[in-house]
C-alpha cells in the first residue's frame, strides 16, 4: 500500500475535492485521480463517490479513513522517534472545539502557532455538539465538560473556573451583593436548568436558588445579557475574561468561590499514537492556557 496514496485519500476525505487535494500534494488532478484508483484497486473496494460537483466517502471509505490516519500517524511517530525526516511537525491536524471558545481563544492564537509550526495546517470544526472523534476522523478536540468516553485520552490544558459577574451599570443601579444570600434580592440570569448556585463559605457549601426575569440555554447569551446590565450571572472565566479586562464586567463575591469541578481538556483517541502534530498542538496550548496571566 503506497503511503502517498494514503495521504492523498485522507486529504480528499477532508476537502471533498480530488483536484484540491492533489494540488496540496504537488500532483496534477489526473495523477491524484490515478492515486485514488490504485488505492481502491489494491483494496478491492470503492472508497469515494464521484460526481461532477463533489466527492464524498462511501461506507467503505468512512470505515477505512481512521485506519488510514492511524497508519500515517504511526509512520510519522516512528520516523520522529529516530530523528528521521523533518524536525518540525507537518501535515493536517483535524481539530474540534466548542464554538464560543474556538472563536474567542483558539483563532486569535493561530498566527503564533503557525509561525512556530509552518508546515502544519488545521481543519477546525467549531460546534457545541460533542463530536465523535474516531467516526469524524478528528485528531484532537477541546472540551470543557466531564470526560465520559473511556476510549479517549485527556490532558488538562487549564482550570475552567466559574465566576460571578455583573456589569458596572447594573451595580450602579442595584448595588453590589456582599454574600451569597444577598442574591435573593437581585436579578440573576441563569442557564436553563442551572439556577441552583453553590458557593463555598466559612460554614461550608451553601446553595442559592436564584431568580430573575431572563433564562436562556446559551452561555454567550448569558454573558452578553450580563454585559447589557440585565442582571448577575455565572460565567466561565474563559468566556468573561475579555469583558473583565475591558471593564464591561466586574467579578463579584471573590471571598465566596463557586463550587466548580470543571477544566479545559485536550482529548484524542486512545487507539492512536500521539503523532508529533498532535503533541505540538497540546504542548502549545497547554503552555498558553495554563499560564494564569493569560486569563487576567
Amino acid at each position: 500500500m503506497n503511503i502517498d496514496h494514503l495521504k492523498l485519500f485522507v486529504r480528499v476525505a477532508s476537502t471533498h475535492n480530488i483536484s484540491m487535494a492533489g494540488q496540496e500534494a504537488g500532483v496534477s488532478p489526473a495523477v491524484a485521480s490515478a492515486y485514488i484508483n490504485k488505492l481502491e484497486e489494491g483494496l478491492g473496494v470503492r472508497l469515494l463517490h464521484r460526481t461532477t460537483r463533489k466527492v464524498s466517502l462511501t461506507e467503505e471509505g468512512v470505515s477505512f479513513l481512521p485506519h488510514a490516519e492511524d497508519v500515517l500517524a504511526s509512520i510519522e511517530a516512528a520516523r520522529a522517534s529516530v530523528g528521521a525526516g523533518v524536525s518540525s511537525p507537518r501535515g493536517t491536524l483535524r481539530v474540534a472545539a466548542p464554538a464560543s471558545f474556538g472563536r474567542m481563544h483558539l483563532l486569535p492564537a493561530l498566527n503564533d502557532f503557525f509561525e512556530r509550526y509552518p508546515e502544519l495546517t488545521i481543519d477546525l470544526k467549531l460546534s457545541d455538539t460533542i463530536i465523535d472523534l474516531v467516526e469524524g476522523g478528528f485528531d484532537i478536540a477541546i472540551r470543557n465538560s466531564a470526560l465520559k468516553d473511556s476510549s479517549l485520552v485527556a490532558r488538562k490544558l487549564a482550570e475552567d473556573s466559574r465566576i460571578l459577574c455583573a456589569s458596572p451599570e447594573y451595580l450602579a443601579c442595584y448595588g453590589q451583593p456582599h454574600s451569597p444570600d444577598d442574591l435573593n434580592s437581585h436579578q440573576c440570569i441563569a442557564l436553563m436548568g442551572l439556577d441552583n448556585w453553590q458557593f463555598t463559605t466559612p460554614k461550608g457549601v451553601t446553595s442559592i436558588k436564584v431568580r430573575g426575569r431572563l433564562r436562556t440555554d446559551n452561555g454567550e447569551a448569558v454573558r452578553d445579557a450580563c454585559i447589557n446590565g440585565l442582571g448577575i450571572t455565572i460565567n466561565s472565566r474563559w468566556s468573561a475574561s475579555q469583558a473583565l479586562k475591558e471593564g464591561k464586567l466586574v467579578q463579584l463575591l471573590k471571598d465566596y468561590p463557586l463550587v466548580s469541578n470543571t477544566a479545559l481538556w485536550a482529548v484524542y483517541p486512545s487507539s492512536r499514537l500521539l503523532a508529533p502534530k498532535v503533541r505540538a498542538f497540546i504542548d502549545y496550548f497547554s503552555e498558553k492556557f495554563g499560564d494564569e496571566s493569560y486569563w487576567g
